[in-house]
């Protein structure tokens, strides 16, 4: 079986892969069957030469390869007609942008695999970057405090080499008595703890984050019936909420009354209520400053993303009072740092965490027969057609929404 991994081509330019050059001699000594080529890159976290090294052929077509695993949406001049291809489609939530994508994947006779689809038998994502976007969102957060009040001045994170870079940039820094409030439990929110407590930041309760005052600066990780409560005042559990979440509303505003820095770092449902609306952001009790909302979902359940931002540029400010964006150094101004490919900022170490697990739960299904299910769930298309597991997507490529 012949693996290719492609260059990425999409703009603005992603240093990710899905297989690192140490990964690929690793499967390579696991499956003696399985040959991967490695299409050659100029911008590739990994340069050409670390998978020569490493014994793996890189070369400048993969058009002999069986599959073809990559990251980001691969542009239709490029796909290969008749291949298995992995990547991130960004279809599957029906994004306009993408339509033509899905068409002429259907066209060129192409079996898409999404990276999103990919799931064990309990239907749970396997695959993920979110982890490291939670790693450089708490980053980037802290570093825009800092810039903010004129504090500390840290280096981007895109020009560090990995996490451990990250941490002892931030263990340069002496933060005040600041108070740090962290949404979420996924990938994504525990990514963004690892740098608060690398930084040596002291985790603490709801109740004393709410109540007590510290000399230091804390931080208090939040599930999702602590910021959301039921409009008739019963306390059920987690999967109420996830089966009801029109029965709820937001109960973040006691923790914006008494924060500094927001780490958004949770999941949002439909039909789940907003954190914090543009009403609330304007009360005079609000005194959260800075923003990271990793999970950048604009103009949605955090009021002060109007936009995403980019790694070139990634603060900007939210003034509450006019709802528009301003200068972010203003006294009454929310500095808001909202870049949506936040992983890209720290590719080599995204690219081993991603390439570990696609190589744990997706690699051996090529060799077992799919014995636990993991490619029949994920298989968007197959001759041409939308899979019966994705038909819901045909109104969607046929413009018909």
């Amino acid at each position: 079986m012949k693996i290719g991994i492609i260059r990425e081509r999409k703009n603005p330019p992603d240093k990710r892969v899905v297989f690192t050059p140490n990964k690929c001699k690793e499967l390579l000594e696991i499956y003696p069957d399985l040959e991967i080529k490695v299409e050659t890159s100029p911008i590739r976290a990994f340069p050409d030469s670390d998978y020569v090294s490493a014994g793996i052929s890189v070369v400048e077509d993969v058009s002999d390869c069986e599959v073809l695993l990559g990251v980001k949406e691969v542009p239709m001049e490029s796909l290969i007609p008749n291949k298995k291809y992995f990547f991130f489609s960004h279809t599957i939530k029906k994004q306009p942008y993408n339509r033509t994508l899905l068409n002429t994947i259907l066209e060129k006779n192409i079996e898409l695999f999404d990276h999103e689809t990919l799931t064990n038998q309990k239907e749970q994502r396997v695959v993920a970057f979110g982890r490291y976007a939670g790693i450089v969102g708490a980053y980037n957060g802290l570093r825009a405090y800092g810039i903010k009040h004129a504090l500390f001045a840290l280096q981007k994170a895109e020009n560090l080499k990995d996490q451990k870079a990250l941490i002892s940039e931030l263990k340069r820094v002496h933060l005040p008595d600041v108070k740090i409030v962290l949404t979420g439990k996924g990938r994504v929110a525990n990514g963004a703890k690892e740098m608060l407590d690398g930084m040596g930041i002291k985790e603490v309760s709801v109740i004393d984050f709410l109540e007590k005052s510290f000399d230091e600066a804390v931080y208090v990780q939040l599930e999702v019936l602590d910021y959301n409560k039921r409009k008739d005042g019963q306390i059920i559990n987690n999967v109420d909420f996830f089966n009801n979440p029109e029965a709820y509303e937001s109960d973040f505003m006691r923790f914006a009354e008494v924060s500094d820095v927001f780490i958004a770092g949770h999941f949002f449902g439909d039909g789940s209520p907003y954190l914090f609306t543009r009403e609330d952001a304007k009360n005079s009790n609000f005194k959260i400053n800075t923003v990271a909302d990793v999970s950048c979902d604009i103009d949605g359940p955090v009021a002060s993303t109007i936009r995403p931002s980019t790694i070139a540029d990634p603060i900007y400010g939210y003034n509450p009072q006019t709802e528009q964006e301003d200068d972010f150094m203003s006294s009454k101004v929310i500095a808001v740092m909202a870049v949506d490919n936040l992983p890209c900022e720290l590719p080599r170490d995204a690219s081993d965490g991603f390439g570990t697990q696609f190589a744990e739960h997706v690699i051996p299904a090529f060799f077992n027969n799919d014995e636990t299910g993991i490619l029949h769930r994920a298989q968007m298309t197959s001759k041409g057609e939308l899979t019966d597991r994705y038909a819901y997507l045909q109104d969607y490529a046929d413009d018909k929404e």
